[in-house]
């Protein structure tokens, strides 16, 4: 299954994306999100505000190790770490319903560009002061009775659309 061992995971080439999630107060929604960063094999994940950090028994529940793969920060606010990336020139989209955001279908993310994406907390999304420092808003199109999803299930979603532009070729 060619799976790498966590040092050969450290050591492996990443997709140029970093998720970070702001004020996720569930610790099963961060293990979620680790777990999916290291199977896509992404740069990083970043903690911020509130959300839990490892190590931590509920993180290690949907983790499944992947806590220890994973590279991932913790800064106390988002606005600090969003301001962080964009002076690195990485290009930070919050993954938001908002006005005049971009349906995910219609973004394309470059190859040669590192990204970010923010996600925020399950009750009260991405917080406004966040998504003005970011890039922009990125939507997921949702067709049914609901409006919002689970943030580890949103953070799939647009990992997969980033990995599908910008990931390796195995």
């Amino acid at each position: 299954m060619k799976r790498l061992t966590p040092e050969e995971f450290r050591e492996a080439e990443k997709v140029p994306l970093i998720v970070v999630l702001d004020d996720v107060r569930s610790m099963h929604n961060v293990g979620s999100v680790l777990r999916t960063a290291d199977a896509f094999r992404l740069e990083a994940v970043w903690l911020c505000g509130i959300t839990g950090t490892p190590p931590h028994a509920e993180i290690h529940k949907t983790a499944l190790g992947a806590e220890d793969s994973v590279s991932w920060r913790y800064f106390a606010t988002a606005v600090e770490a969003v301001r962080e990336l964009k002076n690195c020139g990485v290009e930070v989209y919050s993954v938001e319903q908002a006005e005049g955001s971009t349906m995910l279908h219609d973004f394309h993310p470059l190859p040669g560009h590192h990204y970010a994406i923010v996600l925020g907390n399950e009750v009260k999304g991405v917080r406004q002061e966040v998504i003005d420092e970011s890039h922009g808003c990125l939507e997921i199109p949702q067709h049914g009775t609901k409006h919002s999803m689970n943030v580890s299930v949103a953070a799939g979603i647009v990992i997969y659309h980033f990995v599908e532009a910008l990931g390796d070729e195995d």
